[in-house]
């Protein structure tokens, strides 16, 4: 019986198992190093450019001032209105995603984004601007969480802390190395070739994503039975760990296989309540950082690029060693819920009248590292319920309803520092955050 041979099934590709062959840890781990080093670099490019597109008008803004149209609740309004149409478009894309494979779907998302992006430079008047804005959020629509989807293809459950922090740490990369360049532009190209600086900053930020779109199909395969950068018995290591995760799921009664599976399921919607709290948190910090500085520290556009690659880079580091303990032990819960409170205390400290400056910008290094060690570890709890269809059309229901608090964070804001001041919005945002943790606690025992 131990040499007999048998196969297993996984999204209809058969493999000839060999027993031995997975039970050597190291030559797993070679396996799953393999496609890591394949997949995670072009994602955590494509995530970069995706997330510099979507958060550089608060750049933009510094000189957007000049417009004779603008104000700070067209800003608010603009910066809310591209998640509605994420908010429309993300289900049905996600699920498009399942069907038609990732490298075609991918590909269509940025090149179709970084298009829009660019012309909302264009921009002439609010409605104007609103417009580019809620077509730019329906471009993007099913992007992360097609990239959550499509990570789910290739690795097991135990493992996805770790890969969905490296891919998410993109997003403090996008802040790293944009808000220089973004300073820099700012402080540089105004009113050059006719253009002034929000225009080239909004124009040269969109290039990048249209360009690696057109090199996606030669980079991204669908899934890994069709990888030819596999040996046949690396794929079938891939699919044995799979195949454990579907009966790991089934014999504890918890796996949701169907589109209706997903929107029938509280414990869904109430990841989803989650994830709007966290995202309130994120777009807090993402769309307000620059003028926090610039009220705070200097005035210098690029000196605040520097200052504001700061909090990204405390992020980056921590989410890393959080993710992957995370991983080790399994737990998922209490890591969600810990950064959460972290980052809610940390965010309530900021916005505390009479600080030092240099306080307030060490709390928000803080508060950035709390609410990103949360999302990268909070995604593995809902894989561990959703799989198949019910995994497209879950994980984008939770990403468009969670991004929704993209459309209250900078509305929130704006009113708190109309009727009292910034200190106050940076309050809210830690209650969202404490919110957050709260509900992990409740959906995750249950």
């Amino acid at each position: 019986m131990k040499n007999e041979s048998y196969l297993v099934h996984y999204n209809d590709f058969k493999y000839s198992k060999k027993p031995a062959m997975n039970s050597n840890s190291n030559l797993t781990d070679k396996v799953y190093r393999k496609v890591s080093w394949r997949l995670l670099p072009v994602l955590f490019l494509c995530y970069i450019f995706a997330y510099l597109d979507r958060v550089n008008i608060g750049f933009a803004k510094l000189g957007m001032r000049e417009e004779f149209w603008y104000s700070d609740q067209v800003f608010s309004l603009a910066s809310g209105i591209f998640f509605i149409g994420y908010f429309l478009f993300e289900v049905p894309g996600n699920i498009l995603m399942h069907r038609l494979g990732a490298r075609f779907w991918i590909t269509r998302i940025m090149i179709s984004w970084g298009v829009l992006s660019g012309l909302c430079a264009l921009s002439n008047s609010a409605s104007h601007f609103y417009f580019l804005r809620f077509l730019l959020g329906a471009a993007e629509a099913g992007f992360f969480p097609a990239i959550i989807l499509y990570l789910t293809y290739w690795f097991p459950q135990k493992r996805r802390a770790k890969i969905f922090a490296f891919f998410m740490v993109a997003i403090n990369f996008a802040g790293i190395i944009g808000s220089p360049i973004s300073g820099w532009i700012m402080s540089s190209l105004n009113n050059s070739a006719l253009l002034k600086s929000w225009q080239w900053l909004l124009i040269l930020e969109a290039i990048p994503s249209i360009l690696m779109g057109c090199c996606l199909p030669f980079l991204l395969t669908n899934r890994p039975e069709n990888a030819r950068w596999l040996s046949d018995g690396e794929k079938s290591i891939i699919a044995e760990d799979m195949q454990a995760d579907q009966i790991s799921q089934s014999s504890k009664g918890r796996s949701l296989v169907g589109v209706m599976d997903a929107f029938r399921s509280y414990q869904v919607w109430l990841f989803a309540l989650v994830y709007f709290f966290i995202i309130i948190g994120l777009y807090g910090i993402s769309f307000w950082l620059p003028q926090i500085i610039e009220n705070t520290i200097t005035k210098d556009k690029f000196a605040i690029g520097l200052y504001a690659a700061i909090p990204w880079s405390s992020a980056a580091i921590g989410m890393i060693f959080y993710a992957n303990h995370s991983d080790k032990t399994g737990e998922r819960k209490w890591h969600v819920a810990v950064a959460a409170f972290v980052s809610m205390l940390a965010f309530i400290f900021s916005g505390l009248p009479q600080n030092n400056p240099y306080f307030v910008l060490g709390m928000l290094c803080l508060a950035t590292t709390g609410l990103m060690c949360a999302i990268s570890t909070f995604w593995s709890i809902p894989a561990m319920v959703l799989s198949g269809t019910a995994a497209a059309a879950g994980i984008a229901m939770i990403n468009s309803i969670g991004n929704l608090g993209g459309f209250i964070s900078p509305e929130m804001f704006s009113w708190f520092k109309t009727h009292y001041n910034l200190g106050a919005g940076l309050i809210a945002t830690g209650v969202s955050m404490g919110l957050a943790a709260i509900i992990t606690l409740v959906v995750a025992k249950k």
